[in-house]
């Protein structure tokens, strides 16, 4: 009886590591362990403690294990990068409670929450504005688009050091989306986030705000048949276990915001400061060219797991813009109507 029961138990486990994308090696040891320092951090002077809900095997993560070795390297040991990946320090809105605060230096917050900052960061995830990866890279790299951006969390003690992402946003779902009659059949998991909310409305579709840890029982159970997201988070996670299809519509970039606390910054010497700021923004620019050919090797290790993939209709896609009118409408009094039409019109030539 017992060794039944055990057994059971061990099933149950087993699922459940499946559902949140753990392998038995993980729970062997340290999920981290092929991410630990190669040096002995005890004698830096400054430690930059950097946090991140997800997974580093996800580029625009794991680039945070970069920054540390690099930064560790050009000062001299003088600065350690202490990155905790995978929710260690909590959820994103108790992080951003604590940057502010001060408790710790970092994080690489995803752009979804990172209106909860500052206004103008969501501007990033209205739909079909900064949508590829060729324009995510045009606003980066364009100043007036990029300054206003960067310096809008200032006034809240905060600084935009760079960006990483995460590949396009799409729908996977469980069952076939090939047009937006077929997406009206399913209920999405949505991330909370007010502009997230907004857009769904404005589309017509039915939708479920749920924190992410929740995603995989509720998939599970059925109380959502859909997950807004993109296909390298979804095959990482694996997602793509419960939900085999996956509609492209790529109205958005996921973006990972490097949010510093200022407070800090400045209490670095200036030459550690270069150091510091220069990194970030040499590996997050790396990060971004290995996202866009990280997205595509998932999309095709998905494929040959079965995973059947969808592309709506340029009319389609369309329709959306439209439909997404009054998002637009909306948050421009948030954004400044100026900087968000000049935002479209430079990404759109």
């Amino acid at each position: 009886m017992l060794k039944s029961v055990l057994k059971s138990c061990v099933s149950l486990l087993c699922g459940a590591m499946l559902l949140l994308g753990i392998s038995s090696n993980t729970l062997a040891g340290d999920p981290l362990a092929d991410w630990q320092p190669k040096f002995d951090p005890a004698g830096a002077e400054y430690t930059y403690l950097l946090s991140n809900i997800a997974h580093p095997g996800i580029a625009g993560i794991g680039v945070g294990y970069k920054i540390r070795d690099r930064i560790w390297e050009k000062s001299g040991g003088r600065i350690y990068v202490d990155f905790r990946p995978l929710a260690q320090l909590g959820g994103e809105k108790d992080v951003i409670n604590k940057l502010k605060l001060g408790a710790i230096q970092g994080m690489l917050c995803s752009s979804v929450p990172a209106a909860n900052v500052a206004d103008k960061l969501g501007l990033v995830n209205l739909p079909f504005v900064v949508d590829t990866f060729d324009k995510l890279e045009t606003f980066r790299n364009t100043p007036e688009l990029w300054n206003e951006y960067r310096d809008t969390s200032l006034r809240k003690g905060l600084m935009v050091l760079d960006i990483t992402g995460y590949g396009t946003y799409g729908w996977a779902t469980k069952q076939p989306v090939a047009n937006l009659a077929d997406a009206k059949q399913v209920n999405f998991r949505i991330a909370q986030a007010p502009v997230n909310t907004d857009i769904y409305k404005s589309w017509g579709l039915k939708f479920t705000v749920l924190p992410w840890p929740d995603v995989p029982q509720a998939l599970q159970t059925g109380v959502i048949t859909g997950l807004d997201h993109t296909p390298i988070v979804c095959n990482i996670t694996k997602k793509f276990t419960m939900a085999k299809h996956f509609t492209q519509v790529d109205y958005a970039q996921g973006l990972f915001v490097h949010l510093v606390n200022r407070r800090w910054f400045n209490k670095l010497p200036q030459d550690l400061q270069q150091i510091f700021t220069e990194v970030i923004i040499e590996e997050s620019a790396k990060a971004r060219v290995a996202t866009r050919l990280q997205q595509q090797e998932q999309i095709a290790a998905a494929k040959t797991d079965g995973v059947s993939f969808y592309t709506l209709s340029s009319e389609e896609k369309q329709q959306l813009v439209t439909l997404a009118e009054p998002v637009y409408k909306e948050w421009e009094k948030k954004i400044g109507s100026d900087y968000l039409q000049q935002v479209r019109k430079v990404l759109a030539q």
